[in-house]
């Protein structure tokens, strides 16, 4: 039986790019006074532990296409028409006010039923190409939250510019003041994207040895490493005299790009929204094996706006890099202005925008 506090069904599959927005919206919600249950299957649910506990966390079938053999693929129909079957039956006893999407075949039983089922719903789109979920689904909802802009959509569907919610360390750096490069000391963070980039590893060390030695000696470097990679890039920094620390990861991102002159960056979602909120100039360098190349309509905005140098892999060298650091670092004005730029792309307030779409299509429905 359900009871009068208005639900939110969060669909999401099971990766960090579809689940964090997801959690924040949650989180958001339920201060609101809101329940929210999230819909995913066996998969997602494993990356579920950082929602709160008053999320209720249903389990439904569902499958992709994209991996597993001919049995395999024969066995996803049935799967997801389960899924959506159990989905609406679901919602039928406990309908939920507003159905939201995050990407993900996981995300396909509920989209699907409350399509059936008529329920107020959207997406939330984290990149700047639609996932093949949210394409399936773009003309069969009520609103399309873009975290990334420009989006590029179907023809006919408009989007609304929300941004990608970011987390609560990075809004604690909103905006931090921006020291310029100069004849001081200065940092450099390079990240990699959560599994970090061999290609980052090859290209930017020598990059940067190759820097005059008076812009060298100032230079601090943080350089985010797959573990294969990390000794031999702490090794050619050292051998170099380059002051860098390198590790698989960094908890501190938000301290370290605040501090930093310049990011040298994946161009993932959630790293193109912390840059742009901290506000930091960067060169990103797409991936370029990334779904319809996600990542290049990704850095599109901060390119386009001047926050951002866009290097494609295919001429990401260590001579074309140094060159992009040096025009960075050997510029003042330059850099500052890249830095109001990226932060004029930065979205702080997107889990508020996502709650106030939310609560809209909650309000409109009939």
């Amino acid at each position: 039986m359900s009871d009068k506090t208005p639900l939110l069904v969060i669909a999401a599959g099971g990766t960090g790019g579809h689940m964090f927005p997801a959690q924040a919206l949650a989180e958001s919600m339920l201060r609101k006074g809101w329940r929210v249950k999230l819909s995913t299957d066996a998969r997602g649910a494993r990356y579920t532990g950082g929602f709160p506990h008053t999320v209720e966390i249903e389990q439904i079938a569902s499958a992709t296409f994209a991996r597993g053999g001919l049995l395999a693929k024969l066995a996803v129909a049935p799967r997801i028409a389960g899924g959506v079957i159990r989905s609406i039956f679901k919602m039928l006893g406990d309908r939920p006010d507003v159905v939201v999407g995050f990407g993900g075949y996981p995300s396909i039983p509920a989209l699907a039923a409350a399509t059936i089922l008529r329920c107020p719903r959207m997406l939330h789109e984290q990149n700047g190409v639609l996932g093949r979920v949210n394409q399936v689904f773009a003309k069969r909802v009520d609103a399309i939250a873009c975290g990334t802009w420009p989006t590029t959509l179907p023809e006919g569907v408009t989007g609304i510019h929300t941004g990608n919610p970011v987390r609560a360390s990075v809004l604690d750096r909103a905006g931090a003041g921006y020291i310029p490069p100069g004849d001081y000391p200065m940092s450099l963070l390079v990240m990699g994207g959560s599994q970090g980039a061999r290609i980052l590893s090859d290209v930017v060390p020598p990059a940067i040895a190759a820097l005059p030695m008076d812009m060298l000696r100032n230079l601090r470097v943080s350089h985010q490493a797959r573990d294969e990679d990390g000794q031999r890039v702490a090794d050619f920094y050292a051998e170099h005299g380059i002051n860098a620390d390198v590790q698989p990861f960094f908890h501190d991102v938000p301290n370290r790009m605040s501090e930093a002159q310049l990011v040298i960056s994946r161009a993932g979602a959630s790293s193109v929204a912390d840059i742009s909120v901290i506000g930091r100039p960067s060169i990103l360098i797409p991936f370029a094996a990334a779904t319809s190349d996600h990542q290049s309509a990704n850095a599109r905005g901060l390119t386009e706006a001047g926050g951002a140098i866009l290097m494609p892999e295919s001429s990401f060298s260590p001579g074309a890099l140094t060159e992009q650091l040096m025009l960075v670092l050997s510029n003042e004005q330059g850099a500052s202005m890249m830095s109001q730029a990226a932060l004029s792309c930065g979205k702080p307030d997107a889990t508020q925008q996502l709650v106030a779409l939310v609560e809209h299509l909650a309000a409109s429905k009939t």
